[in-house]
């Protein structure tokens, strides 16, 4: 099956060397250009691409906003988008998960990185760098908690929430936020990967998770998984 993607960038340049190295790939193809969120917002509803690869900082409409649209589209459900960032630090990270964005990348990734990007959100899975999972995420979430009512704030998704997991659907999800992938955590539990993966399929329905991505953002919103800044 042939993965097809959308470019939304306002640089021509970049768009140009995206489609170059996505359209050499046989299994990709490149459905659209954007150069602003509202364009990859009316060309995804056009084009139902599998992946947008969608740059956060663009003018008029940005990306993130152009996210939230397309994830709050039902008829776009099957639409994956990955969020791109010249800084892995970049402070819209977070939003763009909380947007439903399945993860981001930064532009400087090498080109089999990017490619890779694509084919993982194109399954349905998240894409998260571990920079991202293991500290990024963490990282912001803390700074918001101590810009509030400090280390303790109360958390912005209710623990209530996470009551119709099971336990080990819970223990899953605090790897997961962990940064840990499939294999990994089937290792630690002791089961087999495709048990995790049922774990976490179960866990995204009763919390109305888009993605894995949710997953991490909904354990440290919750309080189920308490963020460390070194």
């Amino acid at each position: 099956m042939t993965i097809r993607v959308l470019l939304a960038d306002d640089q021509t340049l970049l768009r140009s060397a995206f489609r170059v190295l996505v359209d050499s790939e046989p299994d990709m193809e490149v459905v659209g250009e954007a150069a602003d969120g509202a364009q990859a917002v009316a060309l995804t509803r056009s084009t139902r691409p599998d992946v947008v690869l969608m740059d956060i900082r663009m003018p008029g409409t940005d990306g993130l906003a152009a996210t939230r649209v397309i994830s709050a589209d039902p008829d776009l459900a099957g639409v994956h988008v990955v969020m791109l960032t010249t800084f892995e630090v970049d402070e819209y990270v977070v939003q763009s998960l909380r947007a439903g964005a399945s993860g981001f990348l930064g532009k400087g990734a090498e080109p089999e990185e990017l490619l890779n990007a694509i084919r993982i959100a194109a399954a349905g899975e998240a894409l998260l760098s571990p920079v991202a999972t293991k500290g990024l995420i963490a990282t912001f979430l803390a700074q918001s908690a101590s810009a509030g009512s400090g280390e303790h704030a109360a958390p912005t998704v209710s623990p209530k929430r996470l009551e119709a997991l099971t336990g080990r659907e819970r223990e899953v999800l605090v790897l997961v936020a962990g940064g840990y992938s499939n294999d990994e955590i089937a290792e630690r539990l002791r089961v087999s990967p495709l048990t995790v993966k049922t774990h976490v399929n179960r866990a995204m329905a009763k919390l109305a998770a888009r993605d894995r991505a949710q997953l991490v953002v909904i354990a440290y919103e919750s309080g189920l998984v308490r963020p460390r800044v070194e």
